[in-house]
């Protein structure tokens, strides 16, 4: 994003600079990762090693200069497919370790971990990225973690550079830095789930609850649920993690609850950025994008009850006419935007997606109502250890295993 504009109650760097900064940048990053090791945390599915984004990103990887180790986060994955993604970063220059989650070791200690009684949540994202961080606190060697996902097909490696320095730089003093990018590609706007849901329904909550330190702190990142940060590794220890689709959400109350807004950044990581795209449907609420936006919903309103705002049954119900309405006076604004710009507009496709997204307030205020805790949290890894003392030497020789 070209302007500097100052906005929100934490700061923003933008992307001012020019192709030529990458070089500086990374020779930069090199002299700091001496002092503060940095790691990149790589979730990825077996799917995404046969899509297009994947070998792009390992050729990226490739030339980095600064990182003490890539850990590549692999869920569903057979072995054959597990040797296959061991074997497509061959090439790469850093020490690659892959975290097989369908591994036998691995499953092993999921089922260690479940019998002692802490809630680890359903397969999915959340839990894999908790357990590969988990690995990476074994390993005791980095100071930094990074994490970015798979399916960039715009993906170079300045992406990561910019990502990583407002931690790494120990001179700068941040804990945690959020990504944000515009999501312009193919003529078009993208990032409806931000776009049309979070950032109306965050502006709707404040009209009816009134300005809140959380509401005012969610509304100042651009780009709320860009899957690109990177922490500090105590908070890496201190934060838990959403067992659902709420993950971003979810992290980002967490880094609020653990940390000053003084240690809390965005940094513009791209001017261009996509990735795979899915459908909104109102049809299954269980399944895809509309579970998505359920279950980010409902993170929402959990970290805002425990905030100590009440949510009843009438707030909901002004809540749902205060979205929509907040909904399409915000889509107007994009619809303008894109007119001067010249994008493509599909004004049906953005008020269905509204007309979506109104229904997935509606179940999650319905299902929040009914519970309130809901899924719970992934506890913390100082939680874990406290439950099993052994548990960081265990993985880490588990993961060492799988890898040898």
């Amino acid at each position: 994003m070209s302007d500097f504009y100052q906005v929100g109650v934490f700061t923003t760097i933008h992307n001012l600079g020019t192709p030529e900064a990458l070089e500086r940048l990374e020779a930069e990053l090199v002299v700091h990762a001496r002092l503060r090791p940095t790691a990149l945390l790589l979730p990825a599915l077996f799917s995404e090693f046969e899509g297009p984004a994947m070998p792009r990103i390992i050729a990226e990887l490739a030339r980095v200069p600064y990182l003490t180790r890539i850990v590549v986060s692999l869920d569903r994955a057979d072995r054959t497919q597990y040797e296959t993604a061991r074997r497509a970063f061959a090439e790469v220059p850093t020490p690659v370790t892959i975290v097989w989650h369908d591994g036998p070791r691995l499953q092993q200690l999921y089922s260690e971990i479940l019998a002692t009684g802490l809630p680890i949540g359903e397969q999915g994202k959340g839990r894999s990225c908790w357990m590969t961080y988990g690995a990476i606190l074994g390993e005791g060697d980095v100071d930094v973690v990074a994490l970015h996902d798979s399916d960039i097909v715009t993906y170079d490696r300045s992406m990561l550079a910019r990502l990583c320095y407002p931690v790494t730089n120990p001179t700068l003093g941040y804990a945690f830095a959020k990504g944000f990018y515009p999501r312009v590609g193919s003529n078009r706007m993208h990032g409806r789930v931000t776009r049309l849901l979070m950032t109306p329904l965050i502006r709707s909550l404040t009209k009816i609850v009134g300005p809140q330190p959380l509401l005012a702190y969610m509304d100042s990142f651009r780009y709320v649920l860009a899957g690109e940060f990177a922490m500090d590794i105590d908070l890496v220890r201190a934060v838990r993690i959403p067992g659902d689709w709420g993950l971003e959400v979810g992290m980002l109350g967490e880094v609020y609850r653990n940390t000053s807004l003084r240690r809390i950044c965005q940094v513009g990581v791209a001017d261009r950025y996509d990735h795979k795209h899915q459908q909104v449907s109102e049809e299954d609420a269980s399944a895809g994008l509309m579970k998505m936006t359920v279950d980010i919903c409902k993170s929402l309103f959990r970290q805002l009850a425990a905030e100590g705002i009440e949510l009843s049954s009438g707030t909901f119900r002004t809540l749902q006419a205060t979205y929509v309405r907040t909904a399409e006076d915000t889509l107007l604004r994009f619809h303008h935007d894109a007119m001067l710009n010249g994008l493509d507009f599909d004004r049906h496709s953005e008020e269905s997606a509204v007309e979506a997204f109104s229904r997935a307030v509606q179940i999650a205020s319905k299902q929040f109502l009914e519970d309130p805790l809901g899924v719970p949290l992934i506890p913390n890894w100082n939680r874990v250890v406290a439950a099993m003392p052994t548990i960081f030497d265990d993985l880490r020789d588990a993961v060492r295993a799988d890898n040898a």
